[in-house]
């Protein structure tokens, strides 16, 4: 763990929508951070990472393991998504106010953390992202599936989630969340939900439990979100990101209807009743 926390250092320190169906969502209620933070406590507990390669390399990955019995899993696979009392898992690929672009690599064995390759070269933001930023297990945006409202498909991707907490989480560290609302961004023409979240050990996370709440606690973050995602690839000469649904972050329901879909998306491919068309690994 003590070479994944120096990796981290050094790679914090590189180069500077739904459609309308209305399921049944579920509801949070403020829970104590005592409670919060036993809860993540367990989660953190039950897995460990290992570093394997040098940082800043094309051989870099961030293994998984169980704490119980040192065996590989993989975090999209193996990982649960729901963690109880409302809460979801977060994977953190990218601790806040770093620039490398680290992901979980969906199409090797046990879909390690890696470092996004662009032209044969790893791939920095052009500036430090300011929140922990990662991904829910268990999710999958289905290019096959098309959000009439956005007019665009899913990115074959899991969920990300944007965890706009206090503290910098680990790479490689799992923590359950409490969703607030989602973005849909659409990249390419490909729709990437953005889940807002924060830890449910923050000191704030009692105080928030939708949009509304996170504009009173929190002014002008949302906006800073979105401006953030809207002109990241800019500087690389590329148009800006556009979202659906008028630019609005959508509130915790629409989330929560989000992250339920794209689980089932997720299920079906899994299961094989979803062809795996783009060579994924679902080991």
């Amino acid at each position: 763990m003590a070479a994944v926390l120096r990796a981290t250092a050094l790679l914090r320190n590189a180069a500077p929508c739904v459609a309308a169906k209305r399921a049944q969502a579920a509801t949070f209620a403020a829970r104590p951070v005592r409670r919060a933070q036993l809860h993540s406590t367990v989660v953190r507990a039950s897995y460990a990472s290992e570093q394997k390669g040098p940082a800043d390399s094309l051989e870099f990955r961030i293994f998984f393991k169980q704490q119980k019995d040192g065996a590989v899993v993989s975090p999209w696979h193996d990982i649960p998504l729901y963690a109880g009392d409302g809460l979801v898992n977060f994977i953190c690929e990218i601790p806040k106010e770093s620039a490398a672009k680290m992901e979980v690599a969906t199409d090797e064995t046990n879909t390690p953390i890696k470092q996004d390759i662009k032209k044969g070269k790893l791939r920095f933001y052009p500036y430090n992202i300011n929140w922990n930023y990662g991904l829910l297990p268990q999710t999958w945006e289905d290019p096959a599936h098309k959000n009439d409202e956005c007019d665009a498909a899913g990115d074959n991707d899991p969920v990300d989630v944007v965890e706009i907490g206090s503290t910098t989480c680990e790479m490689g560290g799992v923590y359950p969340v409490k969703p607030l609302g989602v973005y849909a961004m659409i990249d390419d023409g490909e729709l990437d939900w953005k889940v807002i979240a924060i830890r449910a050990d923050d000191p704030l996370a009692a105080k928030l439990n939708d949009v509304e709440d996170v504009e009173r606690e929190l002014p002008g973050e949302l906006e800073k979100v979105l401006v953030w995602f809207r002109d990241y690839k800019m500087p690389d000469g590329k148009p800006a990101n556009k979202f659906g649904y008028d630019n609005k972050c959508m509130n915790k329901e629409f989330a929560m209807e989000v992250i339920e879909e794209t689980h089932s998306f997720y299920n079906r491919l899994r299961s094989g009743a979803r062809a795996n068309t783009k060579e994924l690994s679902l080991v």
